[in-house]
């Protein structure tokens, strides 16, 4: 026993020698013991409550401790300091059921606020946002990306730009910046970006230059990051941008793979023998399902895409009929093989809303074990999901040290 131990001198029990002084250390341990218990299970409580909080834009005192399976002493214990702290305010009251009526709180969404930023090959976008996941401010700015430092000056000054006379800028926590590529997080290496044409591209200068805390990461789990955790902790995200991209959550956690490599959906085989694909393989999702099928690779927009589909354009129909095919034996083997909820998002997933019941009858045609697609989903943003998600990393963060 190691109290037992401590207590030997020269091998000579001091149990023996001075029962009291052993006794009083034993009831020492014992209290110390449960102080660090109290403490943890303080902190759980806690969590628990800023999580839901953060999930949630109103509720009351005793909805937290229903939901939650908390003492009501717990909950305005924590929901008193919160309080104090300004991270909740009160919103307004419930109404009354004969007695005093209860004060309804939420997420004071301006307590802080971070910065999102996406790289893409001919662009970056920029975003503020709060506490309350709402969109403060954006900018959208043709930028050329080059391997260059001059590149990575240039974003600095964009962002310093965005934030002059900005007053949130004052509770601001940092930026996350999301990248089309596969990324070394620790080392802070781009491993490899078809998008951008670049290999082992190292981002410590862009982070050097930016002058705050940066968080870096590819731009379909930013994506992920954007839809909140609680509604959907087990979830696909398709990312049908430019390029076809995809991100995986488990459990509320983002799914890597060994080589940061997981989620690479738009590289699975759909058509063996197909259409050449950008990485050099014929046949790849991407070829049938990106944004760049129904943009011609860029040589028409989106929107004039669907301005075209929507007026009754028959060879538009036509095309756009078999990008749902595609995109429907693309849904429907990601459902068997994870059986989970599928978020269509990016810029297609973005206009999709408006046809998932012709989308929905293709993928029930493809899988005899569901009766319906109620595990579709549509996107909360359609065009700033990468940079939203990226800069709600420092809320999850921040969170944890309240």
């Amino acid at each position: 026993m190691v109290v037992h131990k401590i207590f030997s001198v020269n091998g000579s029990s001091l149990y023996k020698q001075n029962k009291k002084a052993y006794n009083s250390f034993i009831k020492y341990l014992i209290k110390e013991d449960k102080k660090t218990e109290n403490k943890d299970k303080r902190n759980i409580a806690r969590k628990k409550i800023i999580n839901y909080v953060l999930n949630h834009p109103v509720m009351s005192k005793a909805e937290l401790a229903k939901e939650l399976n908390l003492s009501m002493p717990t909950v305005l214990a924590n929901v008193n300091d919160l309080l104090e702290k300004r991270l909740l305010e009160e919103v307004g009251e419930y109404a009354s059921t004969g007695g005093r009526k209860a004060k309804s709180i939420g997420i004071n969404k301006s307590y802080c606020h971070a910065m999102g930023l996406l790289i893409t090959a001919n662009h970056i976008e920029i975003v503020l946002v709060n506490l309350g996941d709402e969109i403060v401010k954006k900018d959208r700015i043709r930028l050329k990306f080059t391997a260059e430092l001059s590149y990575c000056t240039e974003v600095a000054q964009k962002v310093e730009t965005f934030l002059a006379d900005e007053p949130a800028k004052e509770t601001l926590l940092g930026i996350g910046i999301a990248i089309p590529g596969i990324i070394d997080q620790k080392e802070r290496i781009v491993l490899k970006s078809h998008a951008l044409g670049i290999e082992n591209y190292s981002l410590r200068f862009l982070e050097q230059a930016v002058g705050m805390p940066v968080y870096f990461e590819n731009d379909a789990n930013a994506a992920m990051l954007a839809e909140k955790k609680q509604k959907y902790p087990n979830a696909i995200y398709l990312s049908l941008n430019h390029t076809l991209g995809g991100a995986f959550c488990i459990d509320g956690k983002l799914y890597r793979g060994q080589n940061q490599k997981a989620g690479e959906f738009g590289h699975m085989i759909l058509v063996p023998g197909g259409k050449k694909c950008y990485c050099g393989k014929s046949g790849c999702a991407d070829a049938y399902c990106a944004a760049s099928v129904l943009t011609e690779d860029n040589r028409q927009s989106l929107d004039a895409f669907m301005e075209n589909l929507e007026s009754g354009d028959k060879k538009v129909l036509q095309i756009w009929n078999e990008y749902l095919d595609h995109l429907a034996v693309l849904i429907s083997n990601l459902r068997m093989a994870y059986d989970m909820d599928i978020i269509l998002g990016g810029d297609v997933g973005g206009v999709l809303s408006d046809y998932m019941i012709p989308l929905g009858e293709k993928v029930m045609a493809y899988n005899g074990f569901e009766h319906d697609v109620s595990y579709l989903k549509n996107c909360s943003y359609r065009k700033e999901a990468s940079a939203v998600g990226a800069a709600k990393y420092f809320f999850a963060e921040h969170m944890m040290e309240i």
